[in-house]
């Protein structure tokens, strides 16, 4: 199984090369890709410098515009296309069916992943995509169980790329408007969830807040581990009851199932991140290789180390980790 891992800015990407990422995969500094906040991305010289740098090291390079254009940004998503494809990237992580169109009729060549902001979660809407613009690998969204994921992988005829650890998201990627509706920016149109000038920060002897366009997000008390305020992963007064009312700060992480995966014919386990820090990037990275690498040789007797959960949870969001959708027992 090959492991993609986030690239947010030159030095994230260098730490998941040297940890020995398979491939990264980082986005353009603006709202063609889903993590368009300041001081992330890359600009054109910069992205030339992180291809020259991961090929060197044997490692790919995917490219994600994986935001919707409106019509008036047209022109702005299909230059986006046309600069990475004479960057010479990889793949390219699209998830607008127009972009893909573009693309496989101009750049037949280039290959092509669906992005998990496309939001396919059947063989029916996969196949779509495969029969119409050829599209080589998707990019699973993290809603789907164990079972229903190995299920998928016997009908499509598409590589399977699934998210193996990082932040989880309560909506069907590709379909959440709970920033929009406080921000009024879209995630899937702007690149932006909690945009960076709508966060504030109040601080005081009692704790800290964090407020979103001024919606009081969290009340963390002193010395309490802090956030980034999101919506979905706010505390909020229910029934006269404070506390995680849409979902809990924690991450996923797949070692307990990467032999079912790696038996099933998973192509790539994805690390999410591309908005963390390069000793993230580097921790969590040289933690899933050695795992994947253990795992692929012997997955019958695989195990994850205590030591590698440890690593991992130290970097998960709360501290701690699940399953999520994967653990449905009841299927």
């Amino acid at each position: 199984m090959e492991l993609v891992c986030p690239a947010g800015n030159m030095p994230a990407l260098k730490a998941a090369v040297d940890n020995g990422a398979d491939a990264v995969y980082m986005g353009f500094r603006d709202g063609t890709n889903a993590r368009n906040f300041p001081g992330l991305n890359f600009d054109l010289d910069e992205a030339r410098q992180a291809l020259s740098y991961a090929h060197r090291a044997g490692a790919r390079v995917f490219l994600a515009i994986n935001t919707y254009p409106r019509p008036h940004q047209w022109d702005k998503w299909r230059e986006a296309v046309d600069r990475a494809a004479g960057l010479g990237v990889d793949a390219l992580i699209l998830a607008d069916a127009g972009l893909m169109d573009y693309c496989a009729g101009k750049y037949p060549d280039l290959r092509l992943h669906l992005s998990v902001q496309g939001s396919a979660t059947s063989h029916e809407a996969i196949d779509f995509y495969v029969r119409h613009f050829a599209v080589a690998r998707v990019v699973l969204p993290r809603v789907l169980s164990l079972v229903q994921v190995q299920n998928l992988l016997q009908r499509v005829h598409a590589e399977v790329e699934v998210f193996g650890f990082g932040s989880l998201c309560v909506m069907v990627e590709g379909r959440c408007t709970l920033s929009s509706y406080v921000t009024g920016e879209s995630p899937n149109s702007s690149g932006v969830c909690s945009p960076a000038k709508a966060v504030k920060w109040e601080e005081s002897a009692s704790g800290r807040r964090s407020r979103l366009n001024g919606v009081l997000i969290d009340v963390y008390a002193p010395e309490e581990p802090a956030g980034y305020p999101t919506l979905c992963k706010g505390r909020f007064e229910v029934g006269g009851q404070v506390y995680y009312a849409m979902e809990e700060p924690t991450s996923l992480n797949v070692l307990d199932i990467l032999p079912d995966l790696y038996r099933a014919g998973v192509a790539a386990i994805k690390v999410e991140g591309r908005q963390r820090s390069p000793a993230y990037v580097a921790q969590v990275t040289r933690t899933l290789r050695a795992a994947i690498d253990v795992c692929t040789a012997s997955p019958e007797t695989f195990s994850p180390q205590p030591r590698w959960v440890e690593q991992l949870d130290n970097l998960a969001e709360g501290r701690c980790h699940t399953l999520g959708a994967y653990s449905r027992p009841w299927q």
